[in-house]
């Protein structure tokens, strides 16, 4: 199996779904930033390309069909040259300040939270994700610095992708664009919507379970 799909889009567009629809879409895994909870060795490696240092993708990819949300969408021009024939997909939210606030509530609150001093595997992801967010912006818990970013993204890879291989997906469309780009038959069954933010601080112990 190859890499079909290369996730350019920001965490927090609706990617967790989206993660969830392409496997569906293309009967193989799409890899996201929950893999790192099954795959902690991953870790350093995406830590090395954060970094600028070169990885095997095809090695470190092996078995996947698409990549969507944090760390891929920050290496996602090396990962389409890794992958020439992958569709280039920028997942998007309806406005830039919709995206911040999901942002803070969930990424922005987890990275600054306390982190328990025994978790070393989540010392180690906590430290490549905060590094991954300085090389987005140094001003990534900063409102106007997060949004001038995420805004600046978007539109590198809308001026940089190939532009036959390039589609744009906000989570209000459905199972539609993604059909479109694979030449598949839209699924008789809803489509996921997943991740929301009560749902991600929760899954961080940031906010109870409840009864």
């Amino acid at each position: 199996m190859t890499l079909r799909v290369v996730g350019a889009g920001l965490g927090r567009t609706g990617t967790n779904s989206l993660k969830l629809a392409l496997e569906r879409l293309l009967g193989g895994r799409c890899y996201h930033m929950s893999e790192l909870l099954q795959r902690p060795g991953d870790t350093e490696v995406w830590h090395s390309a954060i970094r600028g240092e070169p990885v095997e993708w095809r090695s470190l990819l092996q078995g996947f069909a698409a990549t969507v949300d944090w760390p891929a969408c920050a290496l996602w021009r090396e990962l389409q040259a890794a992958y020439p024939d992958s569709i280039v997909l920028l997942s998007v939210r309806e406005s830039s300040a919709e995206w911040w606030d999901s942002m803070e509530e969930t990424i922005v609150s987890t990275l600054t939270s306390s982190v328990p001093p025994e978790d070393a595997e989540w010392v180690n992801r906590r430290a490549m994700i905060i590094d991954l967010m300085e090389s987005f912006t140094p001003g990534w818990r900063n409102r106007e610095d997060a949004i001038a970013a995420y805004e600046a993204h978007n539109e590198e890879v809308r001026r940089t992708a190939p532009g036959d291989r390039l589609v744009e997906w906000r989570p209000g469309d459905g199972w539609g664009p993604l059909c479109d780009m694979l030449g598949a038959a839209a699924p008789d069954e809803p489509f996921p919507h997943v991740n929301q933010k009560a749902d991600f601080r929760r899954s961080r112990g940031l906010e109870p379970a409840g009864p």
